[in-house]
């Protein structure tokens, strides 16, 4: 059997038939109706690398199978894979249900994300203990103390990048790097800040973007529903302000410049406006150096992620032209290969 993930079968499927096996658990199923007024279903599914979702026709035996389905449901899909600019489509598809030690493999997740994501949340705790500034090293402290597990298990988005299970450990690790980078070459830049801004930035996403203890099924919230991720990101960050502040570590605290009530504005003000525009959600825009970096930074990885992601499953519409990806502009063209001495 050709056993592949999601995010392999996306990067493998192309106009051309694949036979292929994967593991998915059905995260949800949503009716819906044709212009001609005939029922289907849209059903989203996921693994450890991603997510898809796939139609079942009304005259297909997947569409009365799936009355049965609930949300949580791990199948085994075998069939003859297409891909095409709306996404994957299946022929001949055969299911089971996972039980047993194949479903305990299925919860493990893919190894090779998994170490990915072990590698990146080293780096994201290793880069919060080269902090400096006291306060700024004691909240992040706190939060991968108390929070490090749902952190772990947040993604990054609910859909065009990093929108898998530990997806936001990804991004994070990711930002926290260019940012060392880009303090090295502007050291005008508050790295401590800096940093600590890449940390709580999206920590929001812990409750908009989060996922069960077990699987790997986006779920929702309603706070993450009705108030998004950065108010909740604010909200969290003057709470656990809070809690170091009354701590015995903040005793000394008092005599510091920059004031503490500045270096948490300053912080507040990253997780406010690093959308950078009012159209995209900040509630304010960037006015230090540190937001305008923060901003930048984090909308370079968001983008070479889904340009990454677009490559995989974009078609070819000639020799080295890859079909324009949702959100991206325009058609990519396959970039150059580096130069090599012989």
């Amino acid at each position: 059997m050709n056993f592949l993930t999601i995010a392999a079968l996306k990067e493998q499927a192309g106009e051309s038939s694949l036979a292929a096996v994967l593991d998915a658990e059905l995260q949800s199923k949503s009716p819906r109706q044709t212009k001609a007024g005939k029922p289907y279903l849209v059903l989203t599914f996921a693994d450890a690398t991603g997510s898809f979702a796939l139609n079942a026709w009304s005259d297909a035996p997947l569409f009365d199978a799936a009355s049965s389905f609930t949300d949580g449901t791990v199948l085994r899909l075998d069939a003859e894979w297409t891909q095409n600019s709306y996404g994957l489509n299946a022929t001949n598809l055969a299911w089971e249900r996972l039980s047993g030690d194949d479903l305990e493999a299925f919860y493990a997740g893919d190894a090779a994300t998994a170490e990915k994501q072990r590698r990146d949340w080293e780096t994201i705790t290793g880069f919060c203990q080269s902090v400096t500034d006291p306060r700024l090293h004691a909240l992040a402290d706190l939060f991968l103390t108390s929070m490090g597990a749902k952190f772990r298990r947040a993604a990054a988005a609910r859909r065009n990048h990093h929108a898998r299970r530990g997806g936001l450990v990804e991004h994070v690790a990711q930002m926290m790097r260019s940012a060392d980078a880009v303090c090295g070459a502007y050291p005008q830049l508050n790295r401590d800040l800096l940093l600590i801004g890449v940390l709580f930035h999206d920590c929001g996403k812990l409750w908009e973007n989060q996922y069960a203890e077990r699987g790997f099924a986006q779920g929702h919230s309603l706070h993450g529903e009705m108030l998004g991720h950065i108010p909740l990101g604010i909200e969290l960050v003057n709470k656990l302000w809070r809690d170091v502040s009354d701590s015995p570590v903040a005793s000394g605290w008092v005599t510091l410049e920059p004031a503490s009530e500045m270096v948490r504005l300053h912080l507040l003000h990253l997780i406010a406006s690093h959308h950078g525009e009012f159209q995209f959600g900040s509630p304010t825009l960037p006015r230090t150096p540190e937001a305008f970096a923060l901003h930048h930074i984090d909308n370079l990885d968001a983008k070479l992620e889904m340009i990454h992601d677009a490559y995989g499953r974009a078609n070819e519409l000639a020799e080295g032209i890859y079909e324009k990806q949702f959100p991206l502009p325009a058609n990519l063209v396959e970039p150059l290969g580096r130069f090599q001495r012989e």
